[in-house]
């Protein structure tokens, strides 16, 4: 037996041990999170993190609006401060069983902290400075969901859970003996190893913003890094990069990680010199792991958007399916309302680059509902993301909730993004969901078409304009026409530009009040009684009878209407 086969054996079973012995960590206990994210991004102040062996969820706590606390969930107190508060809301945490807290650091010795941490029986964490909430929430449902929805099997490759790339990143730490990161062709990391604190900055900053600084890879770009690394099969050396004179910046060994002639992506390790052979061929053996590990998981997670979408469906349809979907979606049987998240219709815009946002908003919309509403579902079924949402209390109480809930996401979007979001009617039992989506895809229609100016609307908020549209449609379709005084003024302004059925508008809004009437119009009293008498002589209507008011004033709301064809992509 050759030399490089004993070596082989040798590397393939200390992965075998290493994976194995990682992969015995709770799953998703509190000390596995400190596992993986200690202490770049959280430190243990004080408590046991032993003690909370399994983690159900991740909540925000909001002060204004008490959430749903799910058992064994960690809080984030984004807006708690101080010894004596964060002492309350340990206290009050223990009511709910939650496993652990975490506040922003600093975090100061406080006996009454200490005391309050062994009463609750809630350990404390401390969120690294410069370390978003979002990001923290984002990473912790990653790590809390893995291998959860639709799994079957606890299968396993090389030792650790399929999918696992945290245990993996761990384990090949331990291997090479350096912090590491996955990162996918983008530069994104998807995962990361322990021991980060003895990396360098911009190692530091990559985990903090879950993606490599872009300067960094235009350097290793221009170096020809990226082309070595694509055409090689064993790990590459690389010298420091540094942007800034003085900065202190370790070597990198990466290696590209393939499936067949496939990039899926590479690994990073921040070394302090050149890996020794056996480091370098252990190296080797674990990026076919992770290229297992990542294609496993991208194929899990297709067919997992395609079962939950398929469940979503079901559910939205209301009929005798509809309790099973939601079932098997983790969703309670209460009241709970529908939300329609959309991007408007664009005809010159790139229809990859639509669907690609549709996709992300989709996923970042989901992340926060796991967030602020615990046991929502969201699916993208096709140009529309649905999500379902349990709203607790009275109806009334629920729609603000829901408003509030969208609001803040679209608010975290920013002004990148022109999505919108309608919201349906409470629904009191799974059948009444169809009618709650329905509602939110008319509330939607109503945000695209611009005419209430806003990006959140529920369909109380909008239910005249909803109905109005309606019957635009309805007299489209049936092709009825303008009645002949409408249609009088519309042919006269046509041929004359006289502005006839501009000011019967103003005068209608203002209840005939001339002055209010014609400052809206800007123009003068005496010209507007003017052009009030010619609409009624043109039009040949008599405007002192109430029905013929009603009659003028709804043809010309359904004249407004301009909706349109954006939402349904048509031409």
């Amino acid at each position: 037996m050759s030399a490089r086969t004993n070596l082989g054996k040798r590397i393939g079973s200390s992965v075998a041990k290493v994976l194995t012995h990682v992969s015995t960590l709770p799953s998703k206990g509190l000390s596995r999170v400190l596992n993986d994210f200690g202490p770049t991004l959280l430190n243990l102040v004080y408590g046991d993190a032993e003690l909370a062996e399994e983690i159900d969820g991740v909540v925000i706590h909001d002060p204004q609006d008490e959430p749903h606390y799910p058992e064994h969930a960690i809080v984030l107190g984004i807006a708690v401060y101080g010894p004596a508060e964060t002492a309350q809301l340990l206290r009050n945490l223990a009511a709910h069983r939650a496993a652990a807290l975490v506040v922003r650091a600093p975090v100061e010795d406080d006996a009454e902290l200490e005391r309050a941490v062994a009463q609750s029986g809630v350990a404390l964490l401390a969120l690294t400075r410069g370390t978003s909430w979002a990001q923290l929430a984002a990473m912790l449902q990653t790590l809390l969901t893995e291998g959860d929805f639709g799994e079957t099997d606890a299968s396993s490759l090389g030792g650790a859970p399929s999918g696992d790339l945290f245990a993996l990143a761990n384990a090949i730490a331990m291997l090479v003996d350096a912090p590491i990161t996955i990162e996918d062709r983008r530069s994104n990391v998807l995962v990361f190893s322990g021991r980060q604190e003895e990396a360098d900055s911009s190692r530091v900053a990559s985990i903090l913003a879950r993606k490599v600084p872009q300067d960094y890879p235009r350097i290793n770009e221009f170096r020809g890094v990226f082309k070595t690394l694509h055409r090689s099969e064993g790990p590459v050396f690389m010298a420091p990069a540094s942007l800034i004179e003085g900065e202190v910046a370790l070597p990198r060994v990466a290696i590209a990680v393939r499936a067949g002639d496939e990039i899926l992506g590479s690994i990073w390790a921040a070394v302090r010199e050149p890996l020794t052979p056996e480091r370098a061929q252990a190296l080797q053996e674990t990026a076919k792991l992770v290229a297992l590990h990542m294609l496993r998981f991208r194929a899990g997670t297709d067919a997992e958007n395609r079962l939950r979408a398929d469940l979503v469906n079901v559910a939205l349809e209301g009929g005798a399916g509809a309790s099973d979907a939601l079932d098997q979606l983790g969703v309670f049987k209460e009241p709970a309302v529908v939300m329609a998240l959309g991007l408007p219709h664009d005809r010159d815009g790139d229809p990859a680059h639509l669907t690609a946002e549709r996709q992300r908003l989709t996923s970042a919309f989901a992340i926060h509902l796991d967030v602020v509403q615990p046991r929502s579902a969201v699916a993208l079924l096709g140009d529309v993301a649905y999500a379902i949402v349990p709203i607790a209390g009275e109806p009334a109480h629920g729609h603000e909730r829901a408003v509030q809930i969208a609001s803040n996401f679209l608010l975290r979007t920013g002004e990148r993004t022109t999505a919108m979001i309608g919201i349906g009617s409470v629904a009191q039992e799974p059948a009444a969901l169809a009618q709650s989506r329905n509602n939110a895809d008319r509330a939607l229609r109503v945000l695209f078409s611009g005419q209430i100016g806003k990006r959140v609307a529920s369909i109380a908020d909008v239910y005249t304009e909803t109905l109005l549209m309606e019957m635009r449609d309805i007299a489209a379709a049936n092709g009825h026409e303008l009645t002949a005084p409408i249609a009088r003024l519309v042919a006269y302004d046509a041929k004359r530009q006289a502005h006839l059925i501009e000011t019967l508008r103003a005068w209608l809004d203002a209840f005939g009040d001339i002055i209010t009437a014609s400052a809206n119009a800007f123009v003068h009293p005496n010209t507007f009684r003017y052009r009030i008498r010619r609409v009624a002589e043109v039009a040949q209507i008599d405007l002192q009878d109430p029905s013929t008011r009603f009659s003028a004033m709804l043809q010309l709301r359904l004249m407004d209407t301009r909706l349109e064809d954006d939402f349904l992509g048509k031409a």
